[in-house]
């Protein structure tokens, strides 16, 4: 089965990487915003009888999901035999339980909406707390890029005498891998979030650590209280400036400057969502997951 690559603007990369890895065309994509708001969407290439695979990240989320999901239904109104999404970033995951009566549980309805128009969906690290897997809200096929292979690569390759840090609780199985790749020690913060932008956070004691860089990492970033608050806690404990690690840069608003003016040293992240700040390449490992499902086409 022929296989084509539809790329989204900003996925040209990915997408030629993927082609690339799998022996596939890539395909052209039309889009237009009406003056009303409304999408039009195009598909230049045929793919009957074939297979189509849409590259989007889903950062801003709410303006690239109905162009996607008209993109998938074009396909398939061709004829398309199979049809898949490479999201590295894949949004409205953490909306998982209902806080208070009358949320929407945005997390489910997403999952439908793309479950409905996609046979598969790929994405990196996805923000999972309450749920076991993606399988728990998606019901179509599910891959799973990890990044902590990449990051500890880096990590080792970037920072002499590294001490990771991981956000909270919850990150401690992956800020565990990372470290152990990296052979460095870790600690993991205490995080209580009072809203959108406020955030306390405290840390264990490091003082033995003092000869040591720090390296924050986290898989989100967008308003960066987090890492702002911990850089204060780590400069209050007499560490050296630390490295900042993310996976997902999203950054709203001012908050990378910010996150730059606090004290990080540096700040690096993987290129799931394009970004200053893209140190981390995961094309190479994204496609050679594609390549490995697309044996079994």
């Amino acid at each position: 089965m022929s296989t084509t690559v539809f790329a989204f603007p900003g996925n040209e990369a990915l997408a030629r990487v993927i082609a690339e890895r799998i022996d596939a065309s890539i395909g052209t994509l039309f889009l237009h915003r009406f003056p009303d708001g409304e999408t039009y969407v195009r598909l230049d290439t045929d793919v009957n009888d074939g297979g189509a695979i849409f590259i989007c990240t889903l950062n801003e989320p709410d303006a690239k999901l109905l162009p996607l999901l008209f993109a998938a239904g074009a396909a398939r109104d061709q004829g398309a035999r199979r049809v898949g999404i490479v999201a590295p970033y894949l949004a409205y995951l953490r909306q998982d339980t209902r806080f208070k009566p009358g949320e929407a549980i945005t997390s489910r309805t997403f999952a439908r909406l793309v479950s409905g128009t996609a046979d598969w969906i790929l994405t990196v690290d996805p923000h999972l707390h309450r749920y076991g897997s993606l399988a728990a809200v998606y019901s179509i096929a599910t891959r799973v890029v990890h990044t902590a292979p990449l990051i500890s690569q880096w990590v080792r390759a970037n920072v002499s005498r590294p001490l990771l840090i991981g956000p909270d609780s919850e990150s401690e199985q992956w800020v565990a891998e990372v470290a152990n790749a990296a052979d460095a020690p870790y600690v993991v913060l205490e995080k209580t979030r009072r809203g959108d932008r406020e955030v306390e956070v405290s840390i264990p004691d490091v003082a033995r650590h003092r000869d040591r860089t720090p390296v924050l990492i986290d898989d989100i970033v967008s308003t960066a209280r987090t890492m702002i608050a911990a850089i204060a806690r780590l400069r209050a404990a007499a560490l050296p400036p630390p490295v900042c690690v993310v996976v997902h840069a999203l950054f709203a608003g001012d908050a990378y400057p910010t996150l730059e003016a606090a004290g990080a040293t540096r700040i690096v992240s993987c290129n799931t969502v394009p970004h200053a700040s893209n140190g981390i390449d995961v094309n190479e490992a994204i496609a050679d997951c594609v390549r490995e499902w697309a044996r079994r086409w």
